[in-house]
């Protein structure tokens, strides 16, 4: 059999194969073998590579390996009309009627002895647990060394090394003297853990001491350049359907219940009808995650075509002129080769027809896990996503359906997208819309394999990029000459990239390029950060709702209800206060430097933290009371409004302090670290008392709460544990001030006789002090008491406990327990540890 002749990036492959699979003059195979890879875009010849490779080779034997049945018996006609030579042998389980004539075995025994005298021979196993335990067998049992072993879809050995697929690439377990690993989508890991922890993994690296070096490489968008595969387009569905949005509004099982599912559905189908209408698809294959949506998809297709037909004949063919079957990879060979044959056929047939020729419309094949890599099916105008639910991998092997074609055929491909948008849906709201979901994953993983033209989405000057002109011979150009030759390669180059990125994606409604070029920033070239794109869209919204020029966003603000789904109820305050930390520290990246500087970010921290302390302050004193006197541990909304009010405390104090030594006429005292006169005031207007000259601020908050409890017609407490406010006890505080009236300063005292009428407690209340051992008895009665309502011993340093209405302050007993536990009695530790004292 003559052998096909191969185009030239084949040939380049083949001659880089060559190179690195043989062995140098002088030099020696290594025990692993020799390893090399092949890269090339989807539908670019690589099985011709590898069949070319094995003849150039002079490879006697010969081991292909494929992911699945159906690629099995597609590879071996395959290299069959490559010009392969000799017997071809197969290690699966098809009958004789589903495998294309070549024969096939599972008995290791039986494959050594078919094998062993032949010159030549080629088999074709999976690299799935079966196929690869009969290979392991059979080289236990005697089979020879192969000359070459071939691993197509190589990218699905990759991974963890300890998987059963590993035997691979194991000399020892599938001996080879060459191995050839070729794919379209190269993955490349890195290794978890480390030292003795770390798991070994088979990484697509450029040489990769499991798949070798690469020998070629063929990226998608130099494939489309070079007329190897279609140019492509992805073209959004933008469907406003009322009874869907009815279903998704009504329901209460959220977007994966039935009801939804089927009103997606059929939205599509009427979609994709419309569509292959303007576009004049004739065949479109149709993905799906679920079988039960695949078969419902070839169902309703007919069923949408006869009543947009009947609605408007003039338009859309009539129902019997579409065609439409489904796949899934249970499905028998003989029946799934059967249903291609169909769809590739330019004729509707059956008894229906009388016998005659009639030209079909519109062919729709829906699948389900079937046509996947490397499987043949007849070139498709368009490839429907009905969801992204596969790996990256996955959407760029489907996409590799719609790009095939024959040389020179000149075609469009189609990426057909539906995005599902509320009947009043802002079509521009791209960041943080579910709508956009789908076609984010289809975009990030045409990326992958064509970066240029998905990243120049996101740069709007790219698009206006234009060659420059030639020099007119001028002295100061012919100067320049070689300089200028290089921009204008450069800006050739960059309109060229541009060129076809302006055709690449397509709405049925008009974006805003800006939003659009956003959307592909944030979304596709940027995956991973949702939180950052939902603040990059409430930003713009707040620029547009406050008509401010500078992003000025106080800490409190949270966007508001009636703002767009996906940012309605966000913390922009917060997030825009974590940038600028971000960027103080260095970690903010360049580009989301630049995005925030277009939208008019002020960086200054000390500029903007006292405006939002203050923000957060106003919001923490209107919560409380009127009341600015919280813990030095408090955390308001997300803010640290404990430290932030201590810190301007300690800045009020040392501005009076600092003002009183001027007045008596101390010189040269610096204004450094004092609060400025209108902060003073700022945090006087929300509370007077924020402040407190001489005790501290427990105090002055216990005082407050107290002061506020008596105004609001309540009663002093005059034991502890009868009256807690936000966590403190009145009862023991007021008990405290009584019992210890002499320690207090005298504004505190006229404090407490004219605002709360508390008079010093008289010698008759004045505590006697007990032995140890009965104030043992008293604390161990708290906390039998404690334990027996809490169910658990574990105290909060502050709490009180009020055994007989008396205050025992049972967090502090336990605390300082706790620090002399070596000095306790047995009995004593006893008691403690029945009620589960944590030590």
């Amino acid at each position: 059999m003559p052998h096909m002749e191969l185009r030239p990036h084949q040939v380049e492959a083949v001659d880089g194969v060559l190179r690195n699979l043989s062995v140098p003059v002088g030099g020696r195979m290594p025990p692993e073998g020799l390893r090399t890879q092949v890269i090339a875009a989807t539908g670019s010849g690589k099985t011709l590579i590898g069949v070319e490779s094995a003849n150039r080779l002079s490879a006697r034997r010969v081991l292909v390996l494929v992911p699945t049945l159906d690629l099995l018996t597609q590879m071996a006609r395959a290299w069959r009309r490559g010009g392969r030579r000799g017997v071809m042998v197969g290690v699966c389980s098809l009958r004789a009627e589903e495998s294309d004539g070549v024969p096939c075995t599972t008995d290791p025994e039986e494959l050594v002895a078919w094998t062993r005298d032949l010159e030549t021979v080629t088999v074709f196993a999976t690299y799935a647990a079966v196929g690869l335990r009969v290979l392991q067998r059979a080289h236990a049992a005697g089979l020879a060394v192969w000359d070459l072993m071939v691993v197509d879809e190589a990218h699905r050995t990759s991974g963890d090394a300890g998987k059963p697929w590993a035997a691979v690439h194991d000399q020892q377990q599938i001996p080879a003297v060459r191995r050839l690993y070729m794919t379209a989508t190269a993955r490349v890991w890195e290794a978890e853990g480390a030292g003795e922890a770390s798991r070994l993994v088979a990484s697509m690296d450029e040489d990769s001491p499991v798949f070798g070096p690469v020998a070629y490489k063929l990226k998608l968008s130099d494939a489309v350049r070079l007329g190897l595969v279609a140019p492509y387009q992805v073209l959004c569905l933008d469907i406003r359907d009322p009874e869907l949005y009815s279903v998704l509004t009504s329901t209460s099982e959220g977007a994966g219940s039935p009801a939804v599912r089927g009103a997606r559905l059929a939205a599509v189908q009427t979609g994709l009808m419309r569509a292959a209408v303007e576009e004049r698809f004739r065949r479109v294959l149709s993905f799906h995650s679920r079988i039960g949506e695949a078969e419902a998809m070839a169902a309703g297709v007919p069923a949408v075509a006869a009543r947009l037909a009947e609605d408007a004949p003039e338009t859309f063919p009539p129902a019997e002129q579409v065609w439409a079957n489904w796949l899934y990879g249970e499905h028998p060979p003989n029946h799934r080769r059967h249903v291609l044959d169909e769809f590739a056929s330019d004729f509707l047939g059956g008894a229906e027809f009388e016998g005659r020729d009639v030209p079909a419309a519109l062919r729709v094949l829906s699948s389900v896990r079937v046509l996947g890599e490397g499987v043949d099916t007849a070139e498709c105008d368009a490839v429907l996503f009905t969801d992204a639910r596969g790996s990256m991998i996955d959407i760029v092997q489907m996409v590799g359906r719609a790009l095939r074609m024959q040389p020179g055929e000149g075609k469009l491909a189609t990426l057909i997208v539906p995005v599902f948008l509320g009947p009043d849906e802002d079509a521009n709201q791209l960041l943080t819309s579910d709508a956009y979901g789908t076609l984010a994953k289809v975009l990030g993983a045409l990326r992958a394999h064509d970066t240029d033209t998905i990243e120049a989405l996101a740069d709007p000057r790219l698009r206006n990029a234009r060659p420059q002109g030639e020099p007119d011979g001028s002295e100061s150009e012919l100067a320049g000459a070689d300089e200028g030759q290089a921009q204008g390669e450069e800006g050739a180059a960059r309109a060229r990239v541009s060129e076809r990125a302006a055709g690449v994606l397509r709405f049925m409604e008009e974006r805003d390029p800006a939003a659009l070029a956003q959307f592909v920033r944030l979304r596709v070239i940027d995956p991973e950060g949702a939180y950052w794109r939902r603040g990059i869209e409430a930003a713009t919204q707040w620029l547009r709702e406050t008509g401010q020029s500078e992003l000025r966003v106080p800490y409190t603000f949270v966007s508001p209800e009636d703002w767009p789904a996906g940012i309605s109820g966000h913390p922009l305050g917060v997030w825009v206060a974590d940038q600028r930390r971000y960027y103080a520290a260095g970690t903010l990246e360049p580009d989301r430097v630049a995005e925030l500087e277009a939208l008019g970010m002020i960086w200054s921290v000390q500029d903007t933290a006292w405006a939002d302390g203050l923000a957060v302050a106003r919001s923490y004193a209107a919560a409380h009371g009127g009341m600015l006197l919280p813990p030095a541990t408090a955390v308001w909304d997300g803010y640290p409004i404990g430290t932030w009010t201590k810190n301007q405390r300690a800045a009020a104090r040392k501005t009076r302090e600092n003002a009183e030594r001027r007045a008596a006429g101390e010189k040269g005292i610096p204004y450094t670290g004092e609060l400025p006169q209108r902060r003073l005031e700022a945090l006087e207007a929300i509370d007077p008392g924020w402040c407190p000259l001489g005790w501290d601020i427990a105090w002055q908050r216990c005082f407050r709460l107290a002061h506020a409890h008596v105004k609001t017609g309540g009663t002093l407490p005059v034991r502890a544990g009868e009256v807690i406010v936000l966590g403190e006890d009145l009862g023991a505080w007021v008990t405290a001030q009584r019992l210890g009236w002499d320690m207090l300063l005298p504004v505190q005292q006229w404090l407490l006789e004219n605002t709360l009428r508390l008079e010093p407690a008289g010698e008759d209340e004045q505590p006697t002090r007990r032995s140890q051992s009965a104030a043992w008895e008293r604390n161990i009665t708290a906390a039998r008491q404690y334990h027996a309502r809490e169910g658990h011993l574990v105290v909060p340093r502050k709490h009180v406990e009020n055994v007989d209405g008396e205050a025992v302050g049972l967090g502090q007993f336990l605390n300082n327990t706790r620090r002399r536990a070596a000095t306790l009695s047995t009995q004593r530790r006893n008691d403690l540890d029945e009620l589960g004292m944590r030590w």
